[in-house]
């Protein structure tokens, strides 16, 4: 029987991945391989197991609760559209585009990926503050101000995410083939047109699983938002920073909202699962 050649990488793939596997792992791995799995497991079983579960619906049906997780989706989705207007573009110009210092742009893009948030929000202080680079002219000529507001949140979340956007839809433009882009120039279609109505499908896988990597990371922000933004419940208090201020008082209520970033970074696995996983 012939393969076609839709099973035959299929095949050739499962072939693969079989040869890499020994029927025993020797002992000098595998111990220190339980062990990493043990840390890494512990805490969260540790969160599952001491988690309040008779009162947790309690929990989680407060004002407090709802109006922090409300301002944490609105903030985090605000973020991450913020992030596709001017991430898409940046990904495809520098996967598309040759000019000099592209290298050490890319740097500058995956920086905040290693930055302490802490830092990132004393920068964003020092460029949008009243006081700041930018921040002066805007509370001078427009009466903006941008620390301890919403916006602000917004702001920082998009600061810190954006990079995970902009590395997907990268990596997804490189992977892409050019030819297709170039053919329909050649048949009379704009640059423009022939992104938006070309490459734009063929990416458009990558473009989602960095948007949900981006909202996944924007939503567990917390050192850039808290000093940046602030701690105010209703306008800057958002899940991670309810964490925090609920460990202080009430650990029950801390472990609750735990629980629901806990589901939410789940999500956000099995939404990434087809693209960054294989099946075993």
């Amino acid at each position: 029987m012939t393969d076609t050649l839709e099973s035959r990488p299929r095949r050739d793939r499962h072939r693969d991945r079989h040869r890499g596997r020994t029927r025993t792992a020797p002992i000098p791995l595998l111990v220190p391989a339980l062990v990493g799995l043990a840390f890494l497991l512990l805490p969260l079983i540790a969160l599952l197991v001491r988690a309040p579960w008779r009162s947790l619906p309690e929990q989680l049906t407060s004002a407090e609760v709802w109006e922090a997780l409300r301002l944490s989706l609105l903030c985090a989705t605000a973020a991450t559209v913020l992030s596709l207007v001017v991430g898409v573009p940046l990904a495809w110009l520098l996967a598309r585009t040759w000019f000099p210092g592209r290298g050490f742009v890319r740097a500058l893009v995956t920086l905040p990926l290693v930055l302490p948030p802490v830092v990132g929000g004393v920068a964003l202080l020092l460029a949008f503050g009243r006081n700041g680079v930018i921040g002066q002219w805007l509370d001078s000529w427009f009466g903006i101000t941008l620390p301890f507001t919403t916006t602000g949140v917004v702001l920082a979340e998009t600061f810190v995410a954006m990079p995970f956007l902009v590395i997907s839809v990268e990596g997804t433009l490189r992977a892409a083939d050019p030819r297709y882009e170039e053919a329909a120039t050649t048949l009379g279609a704009s640059r423009f047109t022939a992104f938006r109505r070309v490459t734009l499908p063929l990416i458009a896988p990558g473009i989602a699983a960095g948007a949900v990597l981006a909202w996944a990371r924007a939503l567990g922000e917390f050192g850039a938002t808290i000093t940046f933004a602030g701690n105010f419940p209703g306008r800057t208090q958002t899940m991670p920073l309810a964490v925090y201020l609920a460990l202080q008082n009430d650990p029950a209520a801390a472990i609750a909202l735990s629980l629901v970033l806990l589901a939410v970074s789940i999500a956000v696995l099995a939404a990434l699962r087809d693209r960054w996983m294989t099946a075993s």
